[in-house]
């Protein structure tokens, strides 16, 4: 197990990690998101001491990384693929098996785990070509491999893919599902990705201005955001703030632009609030005759349409408030749906997601 405790890294007076806490779990895939400069990739180097934190430690399995003298001893035990990746003016067999010659196994065993990993990571019959010479996504494969091959218990990635190619990707995100799962490895990944953190990860932590403001299951974190700035990295596209004015059997009131819109919570009245309503569970009408059971029902007009794929994103605007809604291609064409067209939304109170002003949530 990992606690990270109170980290907090400044470079020239500038802070970057403000005060990092949690704990990650031994064997289970951790991804750290939020976007880009919050000190994703500074925690990732601390954490392979590669970098000292100005105050706080890392502790594994109940001992201080920074406080062991030999710390060869810790490194052994981690690997770390970073983002650009790094391919040494060889053949991709060497690049692979570097790891390996500095812990002196004999060119038997070399030979066997390289032409092994080769096929693992899709690039069989590459051995002899120079590394340097390879795609993008082939590099970071290699990188991979080179790191994998020495077996550590706890693997770091900084965006693991990022810029690859589907195929590259597949066969990265198999990779470390597959040490995880089979060697008991420890993943930390560091990723603006959200999709790719969804797809692995155990547990989720997002990193805002140097420290993790909120962490749980995917479930929890996607389903449940602590503040209007997670919901709104996350890609909720309905954030609204409002007032509850009223409360009563475990459904709140809350108004905002002129709206009443219904959620579950017994949140006081008089609470300022920002609420989250993901587009996905809105469902829209031509004209008012709904037969829907939802609590919230509201008549607008079409502002806009924004095609995306199969998926369009229809705002709708009532006065000043305004609504995004996903509707299938398909259902753009049944109902005949245009800017100009007046609709009526309906969602139910349990899609209303309600949120305090801060996150208090450590990993």
């Amino acid at each position: 197990m990992i606690t990270i405790d109170n980290i907090k890294k400044s470079f020239d007076g500038k802070t970057i990690l403000s005060g990092v806490d949690g704990t990650i779990k031994t064997g289970e895939i951790f991804a750290i998101i939020g976007p880009s400069g919050q000190g994703k990739t500074t925690l990732l180097r601390i954490l392979n001491l590669l970098e000292t934190p100005s105050e706080g430690n890392i502790i594994l399995d109940g001992v201080s990384i920074h406080e062991i003298k030999d710390r060869n001893q810790i490194r052994r035990k981690m690997g770390m693929v970073f983002q650009d990746t790094i391919a040494f003016h060889d053949t991709v067999f060497n690049n692979i098996a570097l790891g390996l010659r500095y812990r002196h196994y004999s060119k038997k065993e070399i030979q066997e785990r390289v032409m092994q990993k080769l096929g693992e990571i899709g690039l069989s019959g590459f051995s002899n070509r120079n590394a340097t010479t390879l795609s993008g996504g082939e590099k970071q494969r290699v990188s991979l491999a080179r790191v994998l091959i020495t077996d550590p218990e706890i693997l770091l990635l900084d965006e693991p893919t990022a810029n690859l190619d589907p195929i590259s990707t597949e066969v990265i995100e198999n990779l470390i599902r597959r040490y995880n799962r089979e060697c008991n490895t420890t993943v930390i990944m560091a990723t603006h990705d959200l999709l790719l953190g969804q797809r692995l990860a155990d547990r989720v932590a997002v990193m805002m201005d140097g420290r993790f403001i909120q962490s749980g299951t995917v479930f929890d974190l996607f389903s449940r955001p602590c503040s209007g700035a997670v919901a709104q990295f996350i890609g909720i596209g309905n954030i609204l703030t409002g007032t509850v004015i009223g409360n009563k059997d475990g459904m709140a009131v809350i108004e905002t632009d002129g709206v009443r819109v219904y959620a579950l919570g017994e949140i006081p009245p008089q609470t300022p609030v920002t609420i989250a309503i993901r587009p996905e569970e809105i469902t829209l009408h031509r004209g008012s005759d709904t037969g829907t059971s939802a609590r919230n029902v509201i008549t607008g007009i079409i502002e806009s349409v924004q095609p995306f794929g199969i998926i369009s994103t229809i705002r709708v605007s009532h006065n000043t408030f305004r609504l995004s809604v996903q509707v299938t291609w398909q259902s753009m064409q049944d109902l005949n749906l245009a800017p100009g067209i007046p609709v009526t939304i309906s969602f139910k109170a349990s899609s209303v997601h309600g949120m305090p002003d801060e996150c208090s949530h450590a990993a």
